[in-house]
């Protein structure tokens, strides 16, 4: 007999209408012919805990976590990747059988985005402008990609400590903070110099980061977790540097593409994907 129930995913967030995950998991889920519905959910932060329990009530395959749920959603899993525990915060949940596994595919996706670039990070020096959720999941997974340092570049000095006191002391990598006074100079021998701020975000997309730009080198990769525009005002200034550079949309994809995975168990149509986020942000 035919089933009428589909699968169900979806999104935890407040504000969520503008994130175009859905629509990319969507067109994933039909070009890979599974009957599969994402369901874009405003959730506010009293909320969480049941909206994490009608996950097990109403058997939902999984779900992603964003702002501002990606810290407090570790209390309401059962288990965690290793590299969620040391970012502290998760991004995606899988329902196995009502246990639920919490990840964090953000610095994977990351890892991913440079790996088709062609950046290698092992035995690399990584700079990561910022220290929070974006910088933590960046520095963690570079750290255990096998980045031999990693520095920490932030206006807060505690948080940019304690960043940089856990990759330190949970990973192989030798890490420091440096402190973000004025306009931070980009520090010599740096490999990859990484953007995890918010800065340049829609809609203040003619702002960079106050950085000593001359400081970058051909020699560098130079990324942006922004994603709204892949010609940042900050990639635009290191490409004509002459360094290598990496736009936010494929981290999107790729750890969009990593959770298709780990829900489904099939292979992602990450083609499919970038395509549609190319036109959610209109670029051509």
């Amino acid at each position: 007999m035919r089933s009428y129930r589909a699968a169900l995913v979806g999104l935890f967030g407040s504000p969520v209408d503008e994130n175009p995950t859905g629509v990319m998991e969507e067109a994933a889920f039909a070009a890979a012919g599974l009957d599969y519905r994402y369901m874009t959910c405003l959730v506010s932060p009293p909320d969480l805990p049941a909206a994490m329990a009608a996950v097990r009530a109403l058997h939902l395959r999984g779900v992603n976590l964003t702002i501002p749920h990606k810290v407090a959603a570790v209390a309401h899993v059962d288990e965690l990747s290793r590299a969620a525990r040391l970012i502290g915060a998760i991004n995606v949940v899988v329902n196995e059988g009502g246990r639920l596994r919490g990840d964090n595919t953000d610095g994977k996706g990351f890892l991913a985005s440079l790996a088709d670039a062609g950046v290698e990070v092992a035995g690399t020096a990584v700079t990561v402008l910022g220290a929070g959720g974006a910088a933590r999941a960046i520095g963690v997974e570079c750290a255990l990609a096998g980045a031999s340092l990693v520095r920490i570049v932030n206006r807060d000095p505690a948080r940019g400590r304690a960043l940089a006191g856990l990759l330190a002391e949970a990973t192989p990598a030798r890490a420091e903070y440096l402190p973000w006074t004025g306009t931070a100079p980009v520090p010599v021998g740096t490999d990859i110099l990484v953007n995890a701020t918010c800065v340049g975000l829609a809609p203040d997309t003619q702002t960079r980061p106050d950085i000593g730009y001359d400081g970058i080198t051909a020699a560098m990769a130079v990324c942006d977790v922004v994603l709204n525009d892949p010609d940042s005002r900050f990639l635009a200034a290191a490409e004509a540097r002459g360094a290598r550079t990496v736009n936010g949309l494929g981290m999107l994809a790729r750890q969009g593409a990593l959770n298709f995975t780990a829900w489904t168990g099939v292979d992602a149509p990450l083609a499919v994907m970038e395509a549609v986020l190319r036109r959610e942000f209109g670029i051509a």
